[in-house]
């Protein structure tokens, strides 16, 4: 399909970071946010943005004086190719928004969800066209990063699924397409099982929140940055692979060394993983460490590329 207008309806940091990447792409963009002040920080945001995606490489025509801020999810709309919606995670919020949005949006623009967890077919039921709507689940920063998770409700149409996938790709993203309508999709349910035994380790004084976090980015980060779980643990097994793998520690699978259930957050279990975090910011701003964060994916992503020219290997 061919996008030459972005919408984007709620202006946090999702929101801002797909403003910021279809910005980038050399897109117009119309955002809408109903926030006090919500423009003003959406512009601050980009700006924030802007280095990374420069050293990324912008696209021709590229340039933050083509957002255009609205005042009604209506004029947002009205001429886009492509909507984004970042709105608070409520389905009631979504169910009435997307109403308005799918009366007022062109009929063939396809309209997406960033909702990290909630499924399309309960909050499109009142889509006029449910048809050519998707969810299109990104991760944060969204304007870096490119993975997007792709899901369809029970009304989608596989067309309307492949334009959304053709379209993220365009904008440099690797889509993602979601076999089954489950609630947290893919990352999302392998984020919250890690975050689930991170909080119990704080609990129980085995370890702090910044040691826990030197385990995951001195060790698996550094391998889950290009090769995932399922490969990493077949080189784990020698030259026999996965299955040798699989039968020698197939087994520990059964010790009980997890913990599925969260534990309670109680205000002592709140206080100890706000005091960590906040030794490890060491008093530096949300927007620095922004800017370090951006700067670390992108010469990951460029360390990556690199390699894999090297090796020949296109994934």
């Amino acid at each position: 399909m061919q996008v030459k207008t972005f919408a984007a309806l709620g202006a946090g940091v999702i929101g801002s970071g797909w403003v910021s990447r279809a910005l980038a792409h050399g897109l117009d963009v119309v955002a809408w946010d109903p926030a006090p002040g919500a423009g003003e920080q959406l512009r601050s945001n980009v700006a924030n943005a802007w280095p990374a995606l420069e050293r990324a490489g912008l696209a021709k025509g590229a340039s933050q004086a083509r957002l255009h801020l609205v005042a009604t999810v209506e004029e947002c709309v009205a001429h886009a190719d492509f909507i984004q919606e970042s709105a608070p995670e409520r389905e009631d919020l979504k169910l009435a928004l997307h109403e308005r949005v799918s009366r007022a949006a062109k009929p063939d623009a396809i309209i997406a969800s960033s909702t990290s967890g909630l499924l399309p077919t309960d909050f499109y039921a009142r889509a006029l066209h449910p048809e050519r709507c998707v969810v299109g689940h990104p991760f944060n920063p969204v304007y870096l990063l490119p993975l997007v998770e792709v899901v369809g409700g029970e009304r989608t149409s596989a067309q309307s699924i492949d334009a959304a996938m053709s379209f993220y790709a365009s904008i440099g993203m690797r889509p993602l397409k979601v076999r089954k309508e489950v609630p947290g999709f893919i990352a999302d349910r392998l984020l919250e099982a890690l975050w689930r035994e991170a909080l119990h380790l704080v609990n129980e004084g085995v370890a702090t929140t910044g040691e826990i976090d030197d385990a995951i980015r001195f060790g698996a980060g550094i391998r889950w940055s290009f090769m995932g779980t399922f490969l990493t643990y077949t080189l784990a097994g020698g030259d026999a692979g996965m299955r040798h793998f699989m039968q020698q520690f197939g087994p520990a699978l059964e010790l009980p060394w997890t913990k599925l259930v969260a534990p309670k957050l109680t205000d002592e279990l709140i206080d100890r993983v706000v005091d960590g975090t906040s030794r490890q910011t060491g008093g530096r701003s949300i927007k620095e460490l922004e800017r370090y964060r951006d700067d670390c994916i992108a010469s990951v992503l460029d360390a990556i590329a690199a390699a894999k020219a090297r090796h020949a290997i296109d994934d």
